[in-house]
């Protein structure tokens, strides 16, 4: 039986000429990643406050922080998590052809948080997106107060059941 993972898919679509893209790089875990062009996943058990962030790069760098509380690292998880070895390293396909740019992201079991006693896990899909002058934009499937905030319980707006298989 396959192990189960979490299966991501990004797409930006648009005059890529006019964004700054990370240019393909080794894929190593890489901090700041949120400061350009990124995709990013925020996973979360449904009855806790706890939670994960996953950025992606186009570059094929990656990032992964442990969260005890909103915007409270958990450095001590992270460690203990020992986030970079094989298990957690997501496996990173981009394509880009002409105006479309698609990010395929997959991450083991092993990478995310438990899910809840009820068996489920919050997502939270966010993009950020640079243009060729620096600005950058702020993406996500839903942005819970005025200014855009990843981190805000209120973007965990995706439930699947864990493990994601029947």
């Amino acid at each position: 039986m396959p192990r189960p993972t979490l299966q991501l898919r990004y797409e930006l679509q648009g005059d890529l000429a006019r964004l700054r893209v990370p240019a393909p790089s080794s894929e190593e875990v890489a901090d700041g990643l949120w400061q350009h062009t990124c995709f990013e996943a925020f996973v979360m058990p449904t009855q806790a406050g706890s939670y994960q962030e996953f950025n992606f790069s186009p570059s094929g760098q990656w990032a992964s922080y442990r969260f005890r509380a909103e915007r409270v690292r958990d450095l001590a998880a992270e460690v203990s998590q020992q986030l970079g070895t094989r298990t957690q390293r997501p496996q990173l396909r981009l394509e880009h052809q002409g105006d479309r740019l698609v990010l395929h992201a997959t991450l083991a079991r092993e990478a995310l948080p438990g899910a809840s006693p009820d068996g489920l896990l919050r997502l939270g899909l966010s993009a950020v997106v640079e243009d060729s002058a620096g600005q950058l934009s702020y993406w996500a499937l839903h942005h819970p107060a005025a200014r855009p905030d990843f981190h805000h319980p209120g973007s965990f707006v995706h439930t699947l059941p864990w493990p994601f298989l029947p």
